[in-house]
């Protein structure tokens, strides 16, 4: 059942089983790897090279270290801050806010996956989508039956049959 009530979305959110927060880890493909996989998005893993796209490290890339599926974050080599000791701390990035570049395929499952996607599960490919599509035919309106003579009209239909005939008499 699903709910429009943000508090719920919220609870939903954060009290999730980790199968259900592996799919909250998905992030938009490159548009060349777009084209080469069918997908529009993905979940990520360690090893997938990242491009942040909003916040202040806009622009940025680097390949995902660590993933924190308790606070919905990732951490990325090179995307980090010095903090006031002069140490260098790795900076927590939500998954929205990243494009997925490179995938890491070592794994075989993920390779798989992958190719099912571009076999049936994904976007059509362009070609597919450029072909034009058959008009559809028009289903004819079935005609509602007349009624027949012998069939008990109601008095509305004899008053208004009345009052034509009538009219006609006049003229």
């Amino acid at each position: 059942m699903k709910t429009i009530q943000p508090r719920k979305q919220h609870r939903r959110l954060y009290q999730a089983p980790l199968h259900i927060r592996y799919k909250h880890f998905s992030a938009p493909l490159a548009p060349s790897l777009k084209a080469s996989y069918n997908l529009g998005s993905i979940p990520l893993r360690t090893g997938d090279t990242v491009r942040i796209m909003r916040g202040d490290r806009k622009g940025m890339e680097g390949k995902v270290t660590r993933i924190d599926r308790k606070r919905y974050r990732l951490f990325a080599e090179g995307i980090n801050r010095e903090k006031v000791d002069g140490s260098a701390t790795l900076v927590p990035i939500h998954p929205s806010k990243v494009m997925i570049t490179n995938l890491n395929l070592e794994d075989k499952w993920r390779r798989e996956a992958l190719k099912a996607g571009t076999e049936k599960g994904g976007k059509k490919p362009a070609e597919e989508a450029k072909k034009p599509q058959k008009p559809k035919k028009e289903r004819r309106k079935r005609r509602s039956p007349e009624p027949s003579p012998k069939e008990a009209e109601s008095p509305s239909e004899i008053n208004t049959k009345q009052s034509t005939e009538e009219r006609k008499g006049e003229d």
